[in-house]
């Protein structure tokens, strides 16, 4: 997915932000027009539409864009697929790896496209099990495979930067459909492949 130019930003939502995050700054104590604060709103203003991209994406329109006919009804997985995204509750970000697999049911997509919904997901104010549910929801509506299966695992930064402050710990959230709900030995296969 391309990075989003600076002038392709819709510049009244960047004016908007931009003035309250010029008003927060002063909240907090600071001088938003100190030399290293002056662009600081304009640049969090750029940042936070990028960081919530998503929102202006459709995951099955981006699977549509690629379908092909194929008679393959062995488990596709594509792991390790980069992951960031915002906690919703303190717009701080969760970072991590996700892995996605699907038994096809006559249709298969490019492997880019599983990626790209990974990232329009993630892209969004999002609570990890929300997330999980919904690569997986978004490969079912689209493909109609035999089976879906999603685990994400993350550090969440609200969790090591505030709060209880526990760098190492990890959350893993799964979410099956289809075969890797009715088949143990899917389910293993999958959870062996991804090294679980």
């Amino acid at each position: 997915m391309a990075y989003k130019r600076i002038d392709e930003y819709d510049s009244a939502v960047t004016e908007q932000i931009s003035s309250r995050v010029k008003e927060i700054l002063q909240l907090m104590g600071e001088d938003p027009g100190r030399e290293g604060l002056l662009k600081t709103p304009e640049r969090v203003a750029k940042s936070l539409q990028y960081l919530t991209k998503g929102y202006q994406e459709d995951g099955v329109s981006i699977i549509r864009q690629a379908i092909f006919d194929e008679k393959y009804r062995q488990m596709v997985l594509v792991k390790d697929i980069d992951l960031y995204s915002m906690c919703e509750h303190h717009m701080l970000p969760f970072i991590g790896k996700c892995h996605v697999a699907y038994i096809p049911d006559g249709k298969i997509t490019g492997l880019s496209k599983i990626a790209r919904v990974v990232e329009t997901y993630a892209r969004r104010l999002q609570v990890q099990e929300r997330l999980t549910v919904q690569i997986r929801d978004c490969i079912q509506d689209a493909l109609h495979p035999l089976g879906v299966a999603v685990v994400i695992e993350a550090h969440h930064t609200c969790m090591q930067l505030r709060g209880v402050e526990k760098d190492n710990a990890i959350t893993t959230t799964s979410a099956f459909s289809g075969s890797f709900l009715s088949s143990a030995r899917t389910r293993n296969e999958f959870l062996h492949l991804i090294g679980k």
